[in-house]
């Protein structure tokens, strides 16, 4: 059982999954300064410093206080979109990035020269099944998912 159990603790999804975690803390610091620190002061500069903590309500002893919730709900809806907007700007570098030509070096020159596609990059390595439409390898005959014959589709 324990040899079981650091097998599935040393997959690499569950590594992977601790170390998001780990991570996920850390920028949780990071995101909560930006909100507490940033752009909650700079909102309630625009709305007059409304401040919503104070808000109850009292029924004999009980106290509600929805003004905290109010508060968590507007806390929450900033740091939302606060990710969002970082995500989204994260994914346009590694797009911008990928986009970006590679170089290398010319030996014979000594020079660094932008590096060409070859044609096996150009090349595509799958196709698409027409019979279960899911993704398969370039040079199958036949389609290890649904099984049909594909030689007869490629003469045509």
């Amino acid at each position: 059982m324990l040899k079981e159990f650091k097998e599935f603790a040393m997959r690499g999804n569950v590594m992977d999954l601790a170390i998001g975690i780990i991570i996920g803390a850390a920028f949780q610091k990071i995101v909560n300064s930006l909100v507490n620190d940033i752009i909650t002061p700079a909102i309630s500069l625009l709305t007059g410093k409304v401040d919503f903590t104070n808000l109850k309500l009292t029924i004999g002893t009980i106290s509600i206080n929805y003004g905290t919730f109010i508060t968590n709900i507007i806390n929450f809806v900033i740091i939302a979109f606060t990710v969002f907007l970082l995500v989204k700007y994260i994914n346009k570098l590694h797009k911008t990035l990928d986009e970006m030509p590679t170089f290398e070096i010319d030996k014979k020159n000594k020079k660094l020269v932008r590096k060409k596609k070859t044609v096996e990059e150009e090349k595509p390595t799958t196709k698409t099944c027409p019979f279960c439409y899911s993704e398969i390898n370039i040079n199958a005959t036949r389609c290890p998912n649904c099984t049909s014959q594909l030689e007869e589709i490629k003469k045509e």
